[in-house]
């Protein structure tokens, strides 16, 4: 109780009893990227249009398809298009595809917009823009093809900014021997790019949104107890999945209830806290289990008359019920002491 207390202080909400106790045994913590790394809010860094659009028809067309997307990159663009103040244009026969992209029909014309495994998969050849995609990688931003009537018509690159705070964050948890996996759907190249930028030991890239929960089963199946801290509704599965379940304060109300643990602050410091909370809350119940065992092995007996055929003694029950009252006394005097910890990020 004083350690969820405790927790509390430091906007850490835990749900339960086992999920404190199961904190400080993680071995490994799986980091979504998208507004758990990263602020989640990405804006449009580039537009490569080919040769039968300009910038500004591009994102139109872009953005008249996405206008209706929840997911960050498309709100990102239909946000440039505003500032631009384009008019958007009617679509219809809209087609949302998780983990891969959009399609609609625009003018009798059919539009795709979405990453590469989305042209891949409808037989579209983006070799063209091969070394302007690899160089968007090397600069961990992200980039989507927009393809008109099967031919690639051009590319628009955001980036998402990382938290000021995750470096330090993940710095922080691996010197407390965790292993820090960050898991996203974009492409390899540009994972590993951000993933170097922060410093996690691994990274598992182009994962679908329904994937999420199988690869934090994967590493869950090699033996690691594992943590996975999210935010959106795409994590809920992996959350709910992982061995404590971390959602970040500001994510959706579907991956808070997923998860064990709510970080109010929305700081991935608060991952590391419930770690060392969690911690220090399991050694001083073994602290407390320990000295009722001996109290109670000693006490017991002398009160049972195991000496009084040797000395004559037996203890009197006045003393014994005051003796057992100590006990309790001591045990809660001792997990009081949780409420003096101070955790230290150095």
């Amino acid at each position: 109780m004083v350690g969820v207390g405790k927790a509390a202080e430091y906007g850490i909400l835990i749900r339960n009893g086992d999920a404190l106790q199961q904190a400080g045994r993680l071995t490994t913590v799986v980091l979504d990227k998208t507004g758990t790394i990263t602020q989640g809010h990405p804006s449009v860094t580039g537009i490569v249009a080919g040769r039968s659009f300009s910038d500004n028809e591009l994102l139109t067309l872009a953005a008249s398809v996405e206008q209706g997307s929840e997911h960050p990159l498309g709100e990102a663009i239909v946000e440039s298009a505003k500032d631009k103040s384009i008019v958007f244009r009617d679509i219809e026969n809209f087609d949302a595809m998780a983990g891969h992209g959009v399609s609609a029909q625009f003018d009798g014309q059919h539009v795709l917009f979405g990453n590469a495994r989305l042209m891949s998969l409808n037989n579209i050849d983006t070799g063209a823009f091969l070394v302007i995609t690899s160089e968007m990688a090397v600069q961990a931003q992200i980039h989507m093809f927009i393809a008109v009537d099967g031919e690639v018509t051009g590319i628009i690159a955001a980036s998402d900014p990382v938290k000021e705070a995750s470096k330090e964050a993940i710095a922080v948890l691996r010197k407390t021997g965790i292993k820090v996996v960050m898991l996203t759907g974009d492409n390899a190249a540009t994972t590993e790019a951000v993933a170097k930028q922060i410093g996690v030991d691994d990274f598992i890239a182009e994962v679908l949104p329904q994937d999420k929960s199988v690869e934090v089963e994967k590493l869950q199946q090699q033996g690691v107890t594992v943590g996975m801290v999210g935010d959106g509704i795409n994590d809920a599965p992996a959350l709910a999945q992982a061995d404590v379940g971390f959602a970040m304060g500001g994510g959706t109300d579907v991956a808070i209830e997923s998860a064990d643990v709510t970080l109010i602050r929305g700081s991935l410091f608060s991952v590391s806290d419930s770690i060392t909370i969690s911690r220090a809350a399991v050694r001083n119940i073994r602290q407390n289990l320990f000295g009722a065992f001996i109290y109670n092995s000693l006490g017991i007996p002398v009160a049972a008359g195991i000496l009084f055929p040797f000395t004559g003694l037996l203890l009197n029950p006045v003393i014994a019920g005051a003796a057992m009252a100590m006990s309790s006394v001591a045990v809660v005097s001792n997990a009081n002491r949780l409420r003096l910890l101070k955790i230290s990020r150095d």
